[in-house]
């Protein structure tokens, strides 16, 4: 039986960013007020700017840490757990409403496309009170997919 053996694929940000588009499911990183991590799963995008993007709440933990301690980490998950990811770091931007009115657009646009009515979207994001937050990317390491060791799927083999 073949063994399926890990990968990993150094790219530039052209390549990250075109890796990430289609993918949607994140962790997002933050660090607490005693320096330590702080995780979420998130729904996220890359809008325009190349930035990643994340809808949330003034509230949220995510949120807080991410406007008090800019740099953060994003794990980009693909749909099958099997598939690949990587993870990017980078610098945080916080928008709130009504700021955020205009990014929550291009979040939607980057997840789900064209929404049938923008002012109808954009009440709800100011009832809802939402808030955005933009990652530009400033590290990233190379797209990996899980497996063996080369080496320990040879000697498994033999």
């Amino acid at each position: 039986m073949a063994r399926s053996i890990a990968t990993t694929t150094t790219v530039e940000l052209p390549e990250l960013l075109d890796f990430i588009r289609p993918r949607h499911h994140l962790l997002l990183a933050t660090t607490r007020d005693d320096g330590q991590p702080q995780i979420s799963p998130v729904s996220g995008g890359v809008d325009e700017q190349g930035r990643i993007v994340i809808s949330t709440y003034p509230a949220r933990a995510k949120t807080r840490n991410a406007q008090k301690r800019p740099s953060v980490s994003v794990l980009v998950l693909s749909d099958d757990w099997n598939g690949p990811w990587v993870q990017v770091d980078g610098e945080a931007e916080v928008l709130h409403m009504p700021e955020a009115a205009d990014g929550l657009v291009d979040y939607y646009r980057c997840i789900a496309g064209e929404h049938p009515d923008w002012d109808e979207y954009r009440e709800a994001m100011r009832i809802q009170d939402k808030s955005l937050i933009r990652v530009t990317p400033t590290r990233w390491g190379p797209i990996a997919t899980g497996g063996f060791p080369a080496d320990v799927a040879r000697r498994l083999d033999d």
